[in-house]
């Protein structure tokens, strides 16, 4: 799914990376435990979070993580603008709640990220 589409049907606003919107996702992932983003995603994702530290841009540029996506109307500080854009990291925000944000996105086909060695 392209980014420019996740903005539509999530009525979310580009915060950084408004250049990048044409890029495509295949997977998406919601969650606040930077520990279980690095755990189970990887690259062509998009996080959708309501954090909104640099502890985020930093998981999301190990992960190549292009897409990041606050949810509850969160907007983050200056360093945190600063860090994605020198990673070319899409920021977007978005006044829906992360389980309403998951939620269109998957009833519109965007899948979730399956979680491997779960039981």
């Amino acid at each position: 799914m392209k980014v420019k589409e996740i903005k539509r049907l999530l009525e979310a606003d580009c915060l950084i990376g408004e250049q990048y919107l044409d890029e495509e996702v295949d997977m998406a992932f919601g969650c606040d435990l930077m520990s279980d983003v690095l755990a189970f995603t990887s690259g062509r994702t998009i996080l959708l979070t309501g954090l909104t530290n640099p502890q985020v841009i930093r998981t999301a540029e190990m992960l190549d993580i292009r897409v990041i996506v606050f949810v509850r109307g969160k907007k983050p500080g200056k360093e945190v603008l600063d860090l994605a854009v020198e990673n070319n990291i899409i920021l977007l925000t978005t006044k829906n709640i992360m389980y309403t944000a998951c939620g269109i996105l998957y009833e519109n086909g965007l899948e979730g990220v399956p979680i491997r060695g779960v039981e």
